[in-house]
């Protein structure tokens, strides 16, 4: 038999410990001179190909790396900064470079937004009126760096320059064909530079290819792909695709490249269709994405090594590159140190360190024979059916739950209409009523304070009388500010759907799984690795005892079914849609307890509705049927006095007005502070005439908006939005804000509230 190459496409940038986080916060405070921060990046990065290097790939990518985000690093790279930043040409300098992705005092953030359907946000470029320049050729400074201090040759990694233009803003579709003009001979540039340093592999990222794309689109590609390939003729090219099946797989395979980089995860079953139909071309490899780049159970490498049996019928082992299904970006570092779960479950998982000891696996089985690795393969399939055989997935009444899922109720007992006109006689809110997303900011003394309780030097009494003075003083902040509807502050929640998890059965949470979500921002997600029910009340108390505090109204605060399932890692054995069920069933218990205690404005977030839309928009309903429905089955059991809210992030609209307007809430706030152009245009061509509140200021930036800015934006919106169902609130929770920042730009939204509501009723008296 003949060894697989095995092949990285991506590693996680944090460091097993979130040292890259650290140090980024660090010089960002001001706590480290940018020489000391640059020493220290480099050595994270350093260290993540050296770990590579000692599990035995063979193909190591160099430039994934980040500073912040790979799509920011490609539109830097070719000196793209919009004019509201300080530039003046070459090499992008760091405070630019932050200002673009954080904001500063004098100009708002880039947009960020979802990378594909991942839980990654990537930094949205620019491209009005831009003159692209190479202001420095990063993918050769990745690799001089690899091979002068590790001696590692290895794969530069590029991002594709019609991946590029496709996630940037600013430009008109009929602009694409200037665009690429502009930027092809700098992308020519790296290659020639890059082959002429002496590179032999090169990984170029077009993930765009497993999307809907136009026959004059591919034409776009080939087009893109033949002219550097022709400056580099000495390059073996990696065209790398990820998430999900390409499209016009036969013009994509014969495009002049050494490698097509196919998904057999999350597109297993169109691309191997494809290649058993349309075969494979003898004069490539065929990089087989085989290992599940965004999830953590164990592969079945049984099952694995019998489909590259299968695939070596078509394309022999030796034109194959192994490697994961996509950048081990979307997964943890290493389980080391994952002691604390049960045996069972730790068993079974593979973060990035373990999914590369898989691939060396896959690799020595092919090379010498499964015999050489059988005490590996019997111990994965040992850990597997240990985990699928145990009582955590075996739950008679859950399954049956779902089984009879059309016993449940999923409808509300009135039309939005009916329960408009009573909801607004029981709460009796002004014009235009202002609220918050929901949580405060997690200051360190809470954090601290939960620390203490975690590690027993609090007593549980004594973290609760904690929380409660927390809620006490944000109460009193809030009256004072001149807030209608109030939160409790969430003070002691740690992230929004962990939770949640941690009171549901079916869930475990690591020590240390944290993954990128944005910039600096971690997150742990939970595991879902069993089958999903309700304990017992989650979040009656702290929310009872705020609304005891005020005789305004408090609104009870839940993660939503979808966006629980979408920011968690979840268990691969049955369908996300049977899962998200379970969920859904389990979150209406909570609601239902809600309303029992008197809280009787809910909100179900779900920030992470339209970014678990499949990448192929044929796919799109059904995923939308489902989610519609799981947020059905938690809500629509209250009264109709009962008033739902929910909350999204990030969301492109107009894709999925019609599943928002399905969910039925009767008040839905939506993210809009770094798009709010966009997004109002989309009320101008879709009708939306329930309860809705568009973020007005953006709070993933320390920056604090102006009164005047946040009118024009609020009146901009009532020109095509029915003003008597608009709510006015920051764009997300503002946990990660300061506590004298959030005070201030509260003052100023709830000023422009009474500026608009005056100069409204002035116009009535008129």
């Amino acid at each position: 038999m003949c060894a697989l190459l095995s092949s990285n496409l991506g590693y996680p940038r944090i460091g097993e410990n979130r040292e890259w986080k650290k140090a980024l916060e660090a010089f960002w405070a001001g706590k480290l001179e940018e020489g000391e921060f640059t020493q220290q990046i480099e050595a994270i990065r350093l260290n993540n190909l050296r770990v590579q290097q000692q599990k035995g790939i063979d193909l190591i990518p160099v430039g994934d790396f980040s500073l912040y985000d790979h799509v920011l690093d490609t539109a830097t790279m070719f000196g793209i900064v919009p004019k509201r930043f300080p530039y003046e040409g070459g090499e992008v300098p760091l405070s630019t470079y932050y200002a673009m992705a954080r904001g500063s005092q004098g100009a708002t953030a880039c947009e960020m937004t979802k990378w594909f359907n991942t839980n990654y946000h990537y930094i949205v470029p620019e491209l009005q009126d831009v003159q692209p320049q190479l202001t420095i050729n990063k993918p050769l400074q990745a690799y001089r760096e690899a091979k002068l201090q590790l001696g590692i040759q290895g794969k530069p990694v590029l991002l594709g320059l019609f991946t590029f233009l496709k996630l940037a803003k600013g430009y008109q579709p009929a602009e694409i064909d200037q665009l690429i003009s502009a930027f092809l001979p700098l992308y020519v540039r790296i290659v020639t530079e890059l082959e002429e340093e002496g590179v032999e592999w090169l990984q170029i990222d077009e993930p765009i290819l497993v999307q809907s794309l136009s026959d004059a689109d591919i034409s776009r590609v080939s087009s893109i792909i033949a002219t550097l390939t022709a400056a580099a003729p000495k390059l073996k090219i990696v065209l790398q695709t990820y998430f999900d099946a390409v499209e016009h797989y036969q013009a994509i395979s014969q495009l002049p490249v050494h490698v097509i980089g196919l998904d057999f995860v999350h597109g297993f079953e169109l691309n191997w269709k494809n290649i058993q139909t349309y075969g494979f071309p003898e004069n490539k490899l065929l990089g087989v994405g085989l290992v599940d780049g965004r999830n953590i159970w164990q592969s079945d490498l049984q099952t694995q090594l019998e489909f590259l049996d299968h695939l070596s019928a078509i394309v022999p082992y030796e034109r194959m590159l192994l490697q994961p299904s996509s950048s081990l970006l979307h997964v943890p570092v290493s389980k080391r140190k994952e002691t604390k779960l049960a045996p069972v479950l730790r068993d079974a998982l593979a973060f990035a360190e373990e999914k590369l000891a898989e691939l060396t696996i896959l690799s020595k089985a092919t090379q010498h024979g499964q015999d050489f690795v059988q005490l590996e393969l019997d111990m994965n399939q040992t850990v597997i059916t240990k985990l699928n055989a145990s009582s955590y997935r075996n739950k008679p009444e859950v399954q049956l739950a779902v089984a009879n899922l059309q016993q449940q109720p999923s409808t509300r007992n009135s039309d939005f209409a009916s329960r408009r006109s009573l909801q607004a006689a029981k709460w009796q809110l002004p014009f235009l009523p202002t609220t918050t997303i929901g949580s405060f900011p997690q200051t360190t003394e809470v954090r601290n304070a939960r620390k203490n309780w975690r590690s027993g030097e609090w007593t549980p009494a004594q973290y609760e009388a904690f929380i409660q003075e927390q809620i006490s003083e944000w109460i009193l902040l809030q009256e004072k500010l001149g807030l209608d509807v109030l939160v409790h502050g969430e003070f002691e929640r740690t992230d929004m759907v962990e939770f949640f998890g941690e009171k549901l059965d079916g869930f475990a949470f690591t020590s240390n799984g944290w993954v990128q979500s944005y910039g600096s921002r971690c997150v742990k997600p939970p595991v879902i690795f069993g089958d999903v029910s309700f304990v017992q009340e989650m979040t009656v108390k702290e929310t009872k005892y705020a609304q005891s505090l005020t005789s305004k109204p408090v609104k009870g605060m839940l993660t939503g079914p979808i966006t629980i399932l979408n920011w968690s890692f979840v268990r691969s054995d049955i369908t996300r849609e049977q899962v998200a069920y379970q969920i859904a069933l389990a979150l209406r218990q909570e609601v239902e307890a809600l309303e029992q205690a008197g809280i009787e404005m809910i909100q179900v977030d779900e920030p992470a509705l339209r970014e678990g839309l499949p990448l192929k928009k044929k796919d799109w309903q059904a995923y939308l049927d489902w989610a519609v429905l799981a947020f059905r089955l938690s809500t629509s059991t209250v009264k109709d006095g009962t008033q739902i809210h929910t909350h999204m992030c990030y969301c492109e609209f107009h894709d999925i007005i019609d599943a928002i307007r399905a969910l039925d809430a009767d008040v839905i706030s939506i993210e809009t502070s770094r798009s709010h152009g966009e997004l109002i245009h989309s009320f101008e061509e879709h009708v939306y005439d329930q309860g809705i509140g568009l973020g007005v200021y953006d709070i993933h930036s320390p920056r604090v908006p102006s009164v005047t800015e946040m009118v024009e934006m609020i009146d901009r919106a009532l020109q095509v939005l029915e003003p008597e169902l608009f709510w006015i609130n920051p764009d997300c929770g503002l946990k990660t804000r300061g506590k004298q920042e959030t005070i201030s730009a509260l003052e100023v939204m709830v000023e422009a509230a009474k500026r608009i509501r005056a100069s409204r009723s002035q116009l009535i008296s008129l």
